[in-house]
């Protein structure tokens, strides 16, 4: 008798939970973010760069989003919303290339199980085509890139038809050392077809697009100083990051 009258008296309790403001704990979205170094901001990498996600920390939470507009993004969403329940991994690591994800794409995205995928790759295959010399240099696939790509999406896709995928556009700007480059026309050129791939692919699939390329040539164009929002005409500043993230919040509804 005295047991029933526990659990009775703990069934009414729960019952009278939303009264007093508190809220059940609700099954959040669980959002990967994938890319090369804007996205990395050196996550998890607490005694030096680690290439890997296996031998990064998973438990530092002075360094578990690194410090790109990703963690703004995932720190934002999580003070603001404390009860959601939402869960960010940062997967993003320098120097990436598209080829470079799809190596990695089971451990790093798949095995996530995520509801929300965000990518954004392409400066880094630019930088790779460029550093093979003009006379031996071969015309870059970009059909075969958009293909690598599609299919890492169509992966997704048939684990969870119901993820929701967000692609961001690759983006360069005429600012830093990459701006006095003497072929940054070329480079500029390659990035904003890379970007023209991404939206193609978005209309394909539905997923939602996010303009960082069209973010930066408005940025740079009202900057207060040189390089303010891209040091490097790649590598965006803290003040670059922040409208990222303020953009990617914009675009994208969990």
């Amino acid at each position: 008798m005295k047991k029933l009258l526990i659990s009775l008296a703990t069934v009414i309790m729960l019952s009278l939970l939303p009264a007093f403001g508190a809220s059940p704990v609700t099954k959040g979205k669980k959002v990967v973010f994938i890319g090369d170094s804007i996205t990395d901001g050196n996550w998890g990498c607490v005694n030096g760069y680690k290439p890997t996600s296996a031998e990064r920390s998973h438990t530092d939470f002075n360094h578990i989003y690194g410090h790109s507009y990703m963690m703004l993004v995932a720190s934002d969403i999580q003070s603001k919303r404390p009860k959601a329940g939402h869960k960010f991994f940062n997967r993003g690591f320098s120097g990436h290339k598209l080829i470079d994800l799809e190596g990695r794409w089971k451990e790093d995205v798949l095995d996530l199980d995520p509801d929300v995928v965000s990518v954004l790759v392409g400066v880094n295959d630019m930088g790779a085509y460029f550093k093979t010399k003009a006379p031996d240099r071969v015309p870059f696939d970009f059909d075969g890139w958009k293909e690598r790509y599609r299919s890492l999406l169509q992966r997704v896709k048939d684990q969870n038809p119901s993820v929701k995928l967000v692609l961001c556009a690759p983006f360069l700007a005429k600012e830093g050392s990459t701006g006095m480059l003497v072929d940054y026309a070329e480079r500029e050129e390659m990035v904003s077809k890379l970007a023209d791939i991404v939206r193609e692919l978005c209309a394909e699939t539905g997923a939602t697009c996010i303009p960082f390329d069209e973010l930066f040539g408005k940025l740079v164009e009202s900057e207060p100083s040189p390089c303010y929002w891209i040091w490097d005409g790649v590598h965006p500043t803290p003040a670059g990051h922040r409208r990222m993230a303020n953009l990617w919040e914009k675009k994208v509804k969990l």
